[in-house]
């Protein structure tokens, strides 16, 4: 899921001409197939009145035959005995994902709608319960001799890689009582913090006026703004954006010091760890210098962009490059799509590169598991949820017509075919990590683009579809890696006493380094970490994004030198999932994510892109 706020963008002019390239006139565009835009969570939940409270009731007769072969664990255990609690281990998570989707699901259809916020608290909180009468099974595990659990995993199948997970965290688990007082105090605190924070600024109401008349419109419609052809709106939007949250500054301030402040508390007061970020790192199976090594990365090839905005100002004839206008679009008309013809315009890309993966997207509408336009009240961003192996992922979409839509529909679709590729392997290990959790999302989007231009010859859309590429580059790569920076500096700062103000003036700084000389960045720019749902609900959680768009780069660059020979093997790393680790899944395909030269040979990709953008001025 990303934020709309820095969703890649498709450039329009290149999407109409391929649309009229296909012939797509209005009476074409009228006999496509439906696709529907709605999604029904029938899969999840048929029967709310009757089903949660069954299926909780069926949750807790597992809960307590697993329970009851507490007294038989030793680390003797034979392999059968194990593989057995581990398949009723399996059954409660199933279940138990599929109750915590369906609430979710609800809750983002309506952040408002006061039943859908009482059904995910009561069900947080009573899952919570359930899976801390399961704590002893992990902590056991992680108490077992080496060489017994060296003998169970190594006849434990597709859960291996879910027994490695849970001994990882032996240095840092809690006693069985202290980790039950910490799952259910997150309910009522973390969790319920954040639900706070969403539904503030789900709520928040924005005004513009465009072409003279007024309009109300909540965020997703006023970001569709910050891409319009006029740089007045662009601005005008921009500001309203910051106004508006600079309203709630204190509140959104002491909302995020408050969640720093227990991710402080739990993580390096109790667990240990060794900084705010190692906690993501060890959840992520990602060793720090992998990390450090990716930021720091980042950061030396920020002159990329700025070249790369520079060239843009004068292509787009701005004068001078200020924050507000870097998604403006290519000189072209404002085009508007229907969500028939996005859809298949990415389903026909995705074709291009393999039928499965299409077909597996083209399950996601079949089976009414997508929801595409934005509505008030609807949860920001979009998102694919992978409830369980085998069940059709839900993707949640703002759809408003816009190019970048098309894009972000690809996008998520990616997530989705990613998890439908390793329905084969346990709940435990179908997810991908966070790592490589952007692979297919972002490679999808690729795979739009490039089909989209591999037809066309025009010189001028050529560079429009450059400007395309480069601002989505910038938006998942640099743009992230400076929102984790921010991170590191502000869990620090607060942990010292910062004020929010503090915190605005920090982030400031950091956004007027990433841009240096080439880009203006306003003073009500200091307000945009309030902006950033991520920083709240998952710190640390942004550098994926750089790490996964960087490695995609490679990855992409192979399947061009390689053809069709790359698909298979693109296939397989999908349909691994989540079942190795991070850094033996990239190895067989030839990346060691703790090389400096391999992060390099990403950003030396995006610096041919530039000069190429530059040969076509």
């Amino acid at each position: 899921m990303i934020d709309p706020l820095y969703r890649p963008i498709m450039k329009e002019t290149f999407m109409a001409r391929q649309l009229r390239a296909r012939g797509a006139s209005a009476s074409t565009r009228a006999a496509r197939p439906s696709y529907p835009d709605r999604w029904d969570l029938a899969h999840l939940v048929k029967d709310p009145s009757k089903e949660i409270d069954s299926t909780l009731s069926r949750l807790e007769t597992v809960v307590s035959q697993i329970e009851a072969a507490r007294p038989t664990l030793a680390p003797s255990i034979s392999s059968q005995n194990l593989q057995t609690l581990l398949g009723l281990s399996e059954t409660f998570a199933q279940g138990s994902s599929k109750l915590g989707a369906y609430a979710y699901l609800r809750f983002s259809e309506n952040t408002k709608d006061a039943e859908a916020r009482s059904l995910k608290t009561r069900l947080e909180e009573r899952l919570t319960a359930l899976s801390n009468r399961l704590l002893f099974f992990d902590l056991w595990w992680q108490s077992v001799d080496d060489d017994n659990a060296a003998r169970l995993m190594a006849g434990a199948g597709d859960f291996r890689y879910h027994l490695e997970t849970i001994r990882r965290f032996k240095p840092h688990t809690l006693s069985e009582p202290e980790e039950k007082i910490v799952h259910l105090k997150n309910v009522t605190g973390r969790s319920a913090v954040h639900t706070l924070y969403d539904v503030v600024t789900n709520g928040l109401a924005f005004t513009l006026t465009v072409d003279g008349k007024k309009k109300t419109v909540n965020r997703e419609g006023l970001m569709a703004y910050v891409r319009s052809q006029k740089a007045s709106v662009r601005q005008a939007a921009y500001q309203e954006l910051h106004r508006v949250f600079a309203t709630q500054q204190d509140l959104l301030g002491e909302i995020y010091k408050t969640l720093v402040n227990d991710w402080k508390s739990e993580n390096l007061g109790l667990r240990q760890f060794s900084s705010p970020i190692a906690t993501r790192n060890l959840g992520n199976d990602v060793p720090d210098r992998a990390v450090d090594v990716l930021l720091t990365s980042c950061a030396k090839n920020a002159d990329i962009f700025q070249t790369y905005f520079s060239l843009k100002a004068k292509i787009c004839k701005i004068k001078p490059m200020n924050r507000y206008h870097i998604y403006a679009p290519h000189r072209t008309e404002s085009k508007k799509y229907r969500y028939a013809d996005a859809a298949a315009m990415v389903l026909d890309a995705y074709r291009g590169f393999s039928p499965q993966l299409a077909e597996l997207a083209k399950q996601v509408f079949r089976d009414k598991h997508i929801d595409g336009p934005t509505k008030p009240g609807k949860l920001s961003g979009a998102y694919c949820y992978s409830v369980v192996p085998g069940m059709t992922p839900y993707v949640m979409l703002n759809y408003t017509g816009e190019a970048r839509d098309i894009a972000t529909m690809a996008h998520e679709l990616g997530h989705a075919v990613h998890g439908m590729m390793a329905k084969d392997h346990s709940i435990f290990t179908f997810h991908s990590t966070l790592p490589l959790a952007e692979t297919a999302s972002v490679f999808g989007e690729r795979i739009l683009s490039d089909a989209l231009m591999s037809q066309e010859r025009n010189k001028a859309v050529q560079q429009g579809l450059l400007l395309s590429q480069l601002d989505d580059i910038y938006a998942t790569v640099l743009r992230q890696a400076y929102f984790v920076r921010f991170e590191k500096l502000a869990h620090q700062m607060i942990a010292d006493g910062a004020t929010g103000d503090q915190l605005a003036k920090t982030y400031l700084q950091e956004l007027r380094q990433q841009f240096g000389k080439a880009v203006k960045v306003p003073e009500e720019f200091q307000w945009e970490w309030l902006t950033i749902p991520h920083i709240f609900a998952s710190p640390f959680y942004c550098y994926a994004y750089s790490f996964g768009n960087l490695l995609v780069l490679a990855l992409y660059r192979m399947y061009k030198e390689q053809g069709p020979a790359f698909v298979p093997k693109y296939m397989d790393l999908l349909s691994t999932g989540g079942s190795d680790a991070p850094q033996a899944i990239l190895t067989k395909v030839g990346v060691d994510m703790t090389s400096e030269a391999f992060w390099q040979s990403g950003f030396d990709t995006i610096r041919e892109m530039v000069e190429q953008l530059e040969e076509t001025m």
